[in-house]
C-alpha cells in the first residue's frame, strides 16, 4: 500500500483546494459568529440591510441571492431579536422596507470584527503581500471583480 495521500489527482485540482479553503473559512467564521449567537446567513442579511436600508424585502433577497422563503425566516428571526424592523416602504406602501435597529447595528459591528479576525486566522500563513495577491486572484476567478 502506498504511503502517498489518497486521491492525489483530485487533491491537485484548484477547485478541490478552493473548496477545502472555503470550508475552513466558513467554519472559522461560523464559530466566531456563534459567540454572538449569530448564524452566517443572519450576518449576511444584517450586513446587506445596513448597506441598502431602507430596502424592500424583495430587493434584499435578490441582493444576497437568497430564496424569498428563506429570507422571510431569517428576517423573522432578526425582527424577533429586535435587530431589524420591517415597515411599509415609503416609495411603495404595498412593500415592506427593512432597516437595522440600533442594537442590530451594534451587533453587526461586533460580528464584523469577529469575521475579520476569523479571516485573519484563515490567511495567517500568508504575508500581507501574498494576502493582497490572493484576494486579487480570488476576485478575478470568482467573477466578482466588476
Amino acid at each position: 500500500m502506498s504511503a502517498e495521500a489518497p486521491l492525489p489527482a483530485i487533491r491537485s485540482l484548484p477547485s478541490w483546494l478552493l473548496g477545502r479553503a472555503a470550508a475552513r473559512g466558513r467554519a472559522l467564521v461560523a464559530e466566531a459568529l456563534a459567540t454572538e449567537g449569530m448564524k452566517m446567513w443572519h450576518h449576511v442579511v444584517l450586513s446587506a440591510v445596513r448597506d441598502l436600508a431602507p430596502v424592500a424585502q424583495a430587493d434584499l433577497g435578490r441582493g444576497v441571492r437568497l430564496d424569498p422563503k428563506d429570507l422571510v425566516g431569517i428576517l423573522n428571526d432578526l425582527q424577533a431579536a429586535e435587530l431589524v424592523v420591517r415597515a411599509p416602504d415609503p416609495t411603495d406602501r404595498r412593500k415592506n422596507a427593512v432597516s437595522l435597529t440600533d442594537e442590530g447595528a451594534r451587533l453587526l459591528e461586533r460580528c464584523e470584527r469577529l469575521a475579520r479576525a476569523a479571516n485573519d486566522e484563515l490567511l495567517a500563513p500568508l504575508t500581507m503581500a501574498e494576502r493582497e495577491q490572493f484576494m486579487g486572484l480570488l476576485t478575478r476567478i470568482s467573477g466578482t471583480d466588476g
